[in-house]
């Protein structure tokens, strides 16, 4: 069962299950969260939020999750609004705050995966330039607003709660593919995405979030070990996972796809231990396969599982279990929330992600 704030009458939904054991997961970010695959240029329930929810409530029958996820969703945004609507609450944080407070003492979990958008409408050009002035402006304002909305949301909850943000994956591999020029950017993609990924960390870790690396799980700096891929021949390991695991070298998107996210769900899973967690029960382990060159990819737990790119349509955030509603008409370019590249000042990280539109459903 899935729920998304709605009205204040969301705190019944405990009498309504009769279930004092009644224990919640709130999700929260862009499009990594909200699952949107540009297959379809939609929101899909094959976000790692939703798998990994999948996996947690084998070890707590009684989770229910609510989804507050929002493509195009910035670290401002996801603060003050405006990207999309939460009915009774100003904004995504608002949202899960209410939430926090409705059912104070069984919220179990809390994932957050938000930034990407941050910089992209002013310091990045057509071409994809960036203006370095601008990304260490717009850097610094990212990691105060997540600290904020890290340290704010770890405020309202309970030892009982389990807080996990992400690193990220690097889309700018796929570039590899295009040659020698195309190699050459790959591989000084991989310091700055690793410099980036090393302020976010420092930003969850000082606000008492866990840190779901991400970036290990797609072998982001692995150069050294050689996989054979159909169509490409030999390319660094790290290589081939951005094209098994994302859209970057199908359709230059840098969106995960249906494996990856699977294998995102399993870096937050690995973060949640059986020790710290509420319901008991076998820790969710993260699966070993999913790698290019060997095995299937990882699955998550067969009991509400979502199907590989099925599609949800538009989506209002109501006890229907539906997404929420991107706040921008179909000409609009909005950001895409998953794919990176990144300057850092400090401990404050950018990332920037291809453009893309809005689907006809808004």
């Amino acid at each position: 069962m899935t729920l998304v704030l709605s009205t204040p009458g969301l705190a019944a939904a405990d009498e309504v299950t009769g279930a004092k054991d009644t224990t919640y997961y709130i999700s929260l970010g862009d499009s990594l969260a909200s699952g949107y695959q540009p297959d379809v240029d939609k929101d899909t329930d094959v976000a790692y939020t939703d798998q990994l929810y999948a996996q947690l409530k084998q070890r707590t029958p009684g989770l229910k999750h609510i989804r507050l996820g929002c493509t195009a969703e910035t670290t401002e945004s996801l603060i003050n609004g405006g990207k999309c609507d939460y009915p009774h609450a100003k904004s995504q944080l608002d949202a899960a705050l209410q939430a926090m407070a409705q059912h104070k003492g069984k919220v179990a979990y809390v994932t957050l995966s938000v930034g990407a958008n941050d910089i992209l409408l002013n310091c990045v050009s057509p071409a994809g330039t960036l203006d370095g002035a601008c990304l260490n402006s717009k850097s610094q304002a990212m990691a105060k607003n997540l600290a904020q909305i890290a340290g704010t949301l770890r405020k309202a909850g309970t030892d009982n709660t389990q807080f996990v943000g992400s690193t990220y994956h690097n889309p700018f591999l796929g570039a590899w593919l295009q040659g020698a020029a195309g190699q050459q950017a790959a591989k000084e993609s991989a310091p700055l995405v690793k410099a980036a990924n090393t302020g976010i960390a420092q930003v969850y870790k000082s606000t008492g979030f866990k840190v779901a690396d991400v970036a290990g799980a797609f072998s982001s700096d692995d150069f050294t070990t050689q996989v054979n891929v159909p169509g490409a021949g030999e390319v660094p390991a790290n290589v081939a996972k951005i094209c098994q695991l994302t859209w970057a070298c199908t359709k230059k998107d840098p969106h995960p796809n249906a494996d990856g996210h699977k294998v995102i769900a399993g870096a937050f899973a690995a973060m949640l231990a059986e020790s710290d967690a509420p319901g008991g029960g076998a820790s969710p382990t993260p699966s070993e396969s999913g790698t290019p060159g060997g095995g299937a990819s990882p699955t998550p737990s067969q009991s509400g599982t979502p199907a590989p790119g099925k599609d949800t349509g538009a989506n209002d955030p109501t006890t229907n279990g539906d997404l929420a509603e991107t706040g921008a008409s179909s000409s609009t370019p909005v950001l895409a929330g998953a794919g990176l590249a990144v300057v850092v000042a400090g401990t404050a990280a950018v990332y920037f992600a291809r453009r893309r539109r809005t689907g006809e459903e808004n």
